[in-house]
């Protein structure tokens, strides 16, 4: 059984991204992005402008109290900018799974590798630093950018879900695709193709 330390200030890093704990004060830091169009068409809980962002990110803090969930925002150190926010979530160290999802980033920094390098972080700290043996990920079956997203880093469809969201329209329902990878997935094959697609791209 992994332990997950929710009363760490984690930090994860390298040359190209920092990603530490969020802060309520990071609110000034996210605002102009959260007002981007098409940011949060696919999130239940919106964070467009600055109350429903400090709404979203104090919802975010109070889940890491309660050792739930554990968000970080996202620093783009080529750009010298915040460039958006991830979350580790359903943390469950009993079966050694946990999700990561909640994603989300400005349109600058969307298809500049910058979420792969996240990726990597992430994935890594998961499985080398607390053990997990499943990562999954999940998105509505229409968000076709998140899904490729999800699949350049080495994550493998493993089904839908029918029905499980409510539409982006308001209108009837959709479904989800789950994801995953697993920690022999990560040791085997994909930590050297994902850290190869690093190097290649920077």
């Amino acid at each position: 059984m992994s332990t997950f330390n929710f009363d760490s200030e984690i930090t994860l890093e390298n040359d190209v991204v920092k990603l530490r704990p969020i802060k309520l004060s990071d609110v000034k830091h996210l605002t102009t992005i959260s007002l981007e169009p098409n940011i949060w068409d696919y999130s239940f809980v919106k964070g467009d402008g600055e109350t429903n962002l400090t709404n979203y990110i104090a919802e975010a803090i109070q889940a890491r109290k309660n050792k739930t969930a554990y968000t970080f925002i996202v620093y783009d150190k080529r750009k010298q900018q915040y460039a958006g926010c991830t979350r580790f979530s359903e943390i469950n160290t009993f079966l050694n799974t946990i999700r990561l999802g909640y994603t989300w980033y400005g349109k600058q920094f969307q298809g500049t590798g910058l979420n792969k390098h996240c990726k990597y972080l992430l994935f890594q700290y998961a499985f080398e630093i607390i053990g997990f043996e499943r990562v999954g990920l999940s998105s509505y079956i229409e968000n076709e950018r998140s899904i490729y997203a999800m699949l350049s880093v080495g994550c493998k469809k493993e089904g839908v879900f029918r029905n499980m969201f409510p539409s982006v329209s308001g209108e009837g329902r959709t479904d989800a695709i789950l994801l995953s990878i697993l920690k022999g997935d990560w040791f085997s094959t994909e930590k050297e193709k994902l850290n190869l697609k690093l190097t290649t791209r920077t």
